[in-house]
């Protein structure tokens, strides 16, 4: 199993540098990071969809919303609410949830601590939680559970 710090190394490099797409072998583990398109590549046709990985995380306990909390419109700038914005590590697939059906991790409108969970970010078969590092409320949430994500993406909007 390649080294997760030699991974995000080579991320950092590819993301300082003109280079498209960088890929390592050590023995028989490998690793390739490429400089992705916004639009998700499509499977061909005959290829099993992979099925989503989860972390059995506990849910960090938070306030929930009551139906009379009212959350008012944040301002936008370049389509996204101002705040602290709390961007994607690496490239990877956001889940909302620590599994398929569980509680969200966080809703709009919902405060947060520092360290809370926030999202799981799934790369290389490796589940990595993000926790916020901004105790704030929650404004927005930028990306739909599921889908894939780029290294620098805005994910989460905290005010």
């Amino acid at each position: 199993m390649m080294d997760v710090r030699k991974i995000k190394k080579l991320i950092d490099l590819l993301h300082d540098s003109d280079i498209a797409e960088i890929e390592i072998k050590e023995g028989e583990d490998s690793v390739r990071i490429s400089r992705a398109s916004a639009l998700p590549h499509p499977v061909p046709m005959g290829m099993p969809m992979q099925t989503p990985l989860y972390m059995n995380v506990e849910a960090q306990r938070a306030p929930t919303l009551t139906p009379t909390t009212p959350v008012t419109p944040a301002p936008v700038e370049n389509g996204i609410p101002s705040g602290h914005v709390i961007e994607s590590p690496m490239v990877g697939t956001f889940y909302r949830a620590p599994s398929p059906g569980a509680k969200f991790f966080i809703e709009i409108g919902q405060t947060v601590a520092v360290g809370d969970t926030l999202c799981i970010i799934e790369a290389m078969k490796m589940l990595n939680p993000i926790s916020s590092d901004k105790a704030g409320v929650v404004k927005a949430i930028l990306v739909e559970n599921e889908q894939p994500v780029e290294y620098g993406q805005p994910l989460i909007v905290i005010g």
